[in-house]
């Protein structure tokens, strides 16, 4: 056990947080720093008694805090988004050691979570009128839905985890967040900062292998889990909440198809297509998976991007100039390897890449294969890392048909100086986000969610605060005579 001091020491003693106290574990264990492969800090490996003992906690908090103020929640969310602001270079050091991503990008992180935590402070959900006679009155509310539980991936392990929980506390339900085992430490901070702004109870923290999540779910306390996650373990998340009900909002995979038409500016495009797919060393459920380019001017596209991504430089986060980091676990690492080995087997043109460096550390190098079959696993599968297809197409209504033949449907993006052109296709596709001329562009001020198997419902905007809500009606009569 410990207490809550009124600084932060990044760098050492990683504790889960419950009822407003830092707590250990008996056993622990630790992540890997994906540069160099060495160990990372101890963390808590939390036990069943620990889950029922955070989701009580919660349980007693939603007493009070679900009837506290919006005013009162607002300011305590804000004060916890410039309390991660003060700390966000050492926020984004220890991002870097836990997850890879180049330090530039890990600072990034953090600014875009203070952005969101202050973002969506200034949504409220009031109480509408829909209809109101002499005799009676009927009112809309939505009312907190009880004790959440956000569960977090290894990639934007910041930014996804205060998205989770800036919309449950401020429409008054106390979160539990459960980090992904492999990048547990940051949110294990944030879970330490937010005890000096939030009531015990209200936003604690557990890390834990791999049985903690369907602890979590399968748990009869909690009334709604927020997954973001792969489309195989969201399915899981969904069949053990359905034994209670609880309701669930999924944020799953996606291949996000790019269609580049021939009314383009082929330089400038190009080096965005190739910023946006190996973004995160393409670690990005909204990363460009699938890039068609009209094949009119493939050769020439084709040659630009391959230009651009030769200027990209792989290396441990902290170096200088480095614009890609390592991939983020053993586990991805191997399976990104299974698209390099299918190369030869396939007989795949390889444009740039291909290869990768033997040396420590899960690095690959940003890969495209040249006219991939449209029925490869290249082209079909998403492999979370820096290898893309690069299609062709001659006519619209089959590359529109091409773009929306998967199960997922999470982003997608047209790219075309006609803008009445890419509107139309834009409007075609089956997606959750669909961008014209960028890519992964998000506001929270908006609802992002998926189409088909990359999710159910949204998160953000005012959608997204309704959805960590129950709605209620209220029929008013005005008089007990008729």
């Amino acid at each position: 056990m410990g207490s809550i001091g009124a600084s932060l020491d990044l760098f050492s003693g990683f504790y889960n947080t419950i009822n407003g106290k830092l707590t250990t574990t008996e056993k622990t264990r630790h992540g890997i720093n994906p540069a160099n492969g060495k160990p990372n800090p101890e963390v808590p490996v939390s036990t069943p008694k620990d889950v029922d003992d955070a989701v009580a906690a919660a349980k007693e908090a939603f007493k009070s805090w679900s009837k506290t103020s919006n005013e009162e929640r607002k300011k305590a969310v804000l004060a916890f988004a410039d309390a991660l602001e003060r700390y966000e270079s050492d926020f984004g050091k220890l991002l870097t050691q836990e997850q890879g991503k180049p330090l530039q990008f890990a600072v990034g992180e953090i600014k875009a979570g203070v952005h969101w935590l202050r973002s969506l402070s200034k949504l409220e959900l009031k109480e509408e009128t829909i209809e109101e006679d002499e005799e009676k009155r009927v009112v809309v509310r939505h009312t907190p839905l009880g004790v959440t539980v956000g569960i977090v991936p290894w990639n934007f392990p910041v930014q996804l985890a205060v998205g989770k929980i800036a919309p449950s506390v401020l429409t008054g339900n106390p979160i539990i967040i459960k980090p992904s085992p492999f990048t547990p430490y940051c949110d294990l901070k944030l879970g330490e900062l937010a005890q000096q702004y939030f009531p015990p109870g209200v936003v604690q923290v557990l890390s834990g292998d791999d049985n903690l999540g369907p602890w979590l779910t399968a748990h009869p306390g909690p009334d709604k889990i927020s997954f973001t996650g792969s489309t195989v373990t969201g399915k899981k998340v969904m069949e053990s909440a359905a034994k209670t009900l609880k309701r669930v909002t999924l944020e799953l995979g996606g291949k996000d198809p790019a269609i580049i038409t021939k009314n383009i500016n082929i330089d400038a495009v190009a080096q965005k297509i190739g910023a946006l797919a190996f973004a995160n060393s393409g670690q990005v459920c909204l990363a460009i998976k699938r890039i068609y380019v009209h094949e009119s001017i493939h050769d020439k596209f084709r040659d630009a991007i391959v230009a651009f991504t030769k200027t990209l430089k792989v290396g441990d986060g902290t170096e200088e100039g480095v614009t890609h980091g390592p991939l983020q676990n053993s586990m991805q690492y191997e399976k990104v390897k299974t698209f390099f080995s299918d190369i030869e087997k396939e007989k795949w043109t390889v444009a740039v890449g291909g290869k990768n460096e033997d040396k420590p550390g899960y690095f690959i190098t940003p890969t495209i294969i040249d006219k991939p079959a449209d029925d490869s696993r290249i082209a079909t599968e998403e492999p979370f890392g820096p290898i893309v297809p690069l299609l062709t197409w001659s006519d619209e209504d089959d590359v529109i048909a091409r773009a929306n033949n998967t199960k997922l449907g999470l982003g997608a993006s047209v790219w075309s100086d006609d803008l009445d052109e890419a509107t139309r296709i834009a409007r075609q596709l089956d997606a959750g986000s669909v961008w014209v001329n960028t890519h992964l562009e998000l506001d929270p001020n908006a609802p992002f969610g998926g189409h088909k198997e990359s999710g159910i419902g949204y998160e953000w905007g005012i959608g997204g605060l309704k959805a960590f809500t129950n709605i209620q009606t209220l029929y008013l009569k005005k008089k007990t005579s008729a």
